[in-house]
């Protein structure tokens, strides 16, 4: 069986919402067979995501309610770039101190990948903070959450029954 050429081509691209957040766009590609055919995507800045560890091993999280699936959610500190000005690193010190009050000394990149990439175009980049201080938080005038500090091993069942369903 020969191989096909994996590539579609973006003949035109349009922005149809742009929001405070992400925007959709509909792009018209050309498809290896030559067809054309439309794609819809959100499209994002990116996204960065802080692992806050204790030195007595406990995992900083936030506990926040979240419109679109109607939950309260655990989840590691994070956000969106703020431009392209923005580095991931950057927005995730930020970030950090903003949701949670820590500051770190020390940060490590631990992976980057593609939430959605079937409708988003989203890269969200992890990274893990040790060598923590508390500080005060400062959470945006519209977010709403509180902080807990959870034992590694308590996020891991956490994980495991469903009761952290976020992909962070």
């Amino acid at each position: 069986m020969p191989k096909i050429v994996l590539k579609e081509k973006t003949l035109k691209s349009k922005i149809i919402f742009s929001g405070k957040a992400v925007s959709f766009r509909i792009d018209t590609v050309e498809l290896p067979n030559g067809k054309r055919v439309p794609r819809e995507y959100m499209d994002h800045p990116g996204a960065v995501a802080i692992l806050p560890v204790l030195k007595n091993g406990n995992i900083v999280l936030v506990k926040q309610y979240r419109h679109p699936v109607g939950k309260i959610t655990y989840e590691v500190p994070a956000g969106k770039l703020h431009g392209k000005e923005d580095s991931f690193l950057k927005r995730g010190k930020a970030e950090l101190k903003e949701e949670t009050g820590y500051t770190a000394k020390n940060f490590e990149f631990l992976v980057s990948f593609w939430p959605t990439p079937a409708f988003s175009n989203e890269t969200l980049k992890i990274y893990l903070a040790k060598n923590l201080r508390n500080g005060r938080a400062k959470p945006d005038e519209d977010e709403f959450l509180n902080v807990v500090e959870v034992p590694r091993k308590e996020v891991v069942k956490m994980i495991r029954s469903g009761r952290i369903k976020d992909s962070k």
